[in-house]
């Protein structure tokens, strides 16, 4: 690839939590239609994909196969959640695959990683995964594993960019991460919600920010689950089991850019991408 060589900017793509089959069907075409356009002349494709993949197995943790077959149309680096360990099987790959995260928060000596550096064409991006603690599970505080992390990296290597995936449910919690870290990485995005939300912008040090990236999944369900269980759970306040809505799917995230002269995001724009 020359894009990065010859391009000022560099263009990370983050997509929301992947949600099951329909999420993963769904990114591969937006994908697909990215590289589409790019051969004909247009957009050309992102130099770095980043998705969110704890909920990409039947809407619940990951599978090996699901990490190949995402990595095959073009994702460089799998995030995660709460939910990447729902799944045994987890624990006899999640060491070996190198760009497969989960929350960096988590106890010591948990199966796994919080963070990973890839490289395109002399250009480096570490990406950190961080859980949140409010209404969440209570793991070691995100401040201050993400000031340890961005420590080490600072001593390893001053020059890679840095996308932070924050994975919280209270929106005040992911905004405090954003203006901590302002100025400190290129990029805090959330996520976990699965409801996009509009408020994407610039900090003022040249951090791009949106609080929860949306998702990536089955578009008429309640955060890609089918109604009726759900209304099962909410109105009779009896169990239920969670199946995947059906019908349509949709892909949710950003599009950031930054400048690799100045270290700093210059765009971030929310994209949605929806099967016809």
């Amino acid at each position: 690839m020359q894009q990065l060589q010859s391009n000022p900017l560099v263009s990370i793509l983050f997509l929301g939590d992947v949600i099951g089959k329909p999420g993963r069907l769904v990114v591969k075409k937006y994908l697909q239609q990215l590289k589409d356009g790019a051969e004909q002349g247009l957009k050309p494709f992102p130099d770095f994909v980043v998705v969110n993949v704890e909920n990409a197995c039947h809407g619940f943790g990951v599978s090996r196969e699901n990490i190949q077959e995402l990595k095959e149309c073009g994702v460089d680096v799998f995030s995660g959640g709460n939910h990447t360990f729902d799944r045994k099987e987890i624990f006899d790959f999640i060491d070996s695959e190198e760009t497969l995260l989960r929350p960096a928060n988590y106890p010591e000596g948990t199966a796994g990683k919080g963070l990973v550096v890839v490289e395109k064409d002399q250009v480096r991006l570490a990406v950190i995964n961080l859980m949140g603690r409010v209404f969440m599970e209570p793991l070691q505080s995100p401040f201050a594993v993400v000031d340890k992390l961005l420590n080490e990296l600072q001593e390893k290597d001053e020059n890679c960019l840095i996308l932070v995936d924050v994975h919280a449910e209270a929106t005040a919690e992911k905004v405090a991460l954003g203006w901590y870290l302002d100025g400190r990485v290129q990029a805090v995005v959330g996520s976990h919600t699965h409801v996009q939300t509009a408020d994407e912008r610039l900090l003022k040090q040249g951090t791009a920010y949106i609080t929860d990236a949306g998702a990536c999944g089955p578009r008429d369900g309640v955060i890609g689950m089918a109604q009726e269980g759900v209304f099962r759970r909410m109105i009779k306040q009896l169990p239920s089991r969670f199946e995947l809505a059906p019908g349509p799917a949709a892909a949710c995230g950003v599009l950031i850019g930054v400048d690799k002269a100045s270290k700093q995001a210059v765009s971030i724009e929310r994209v949605r991408f929806e099967e016809d």
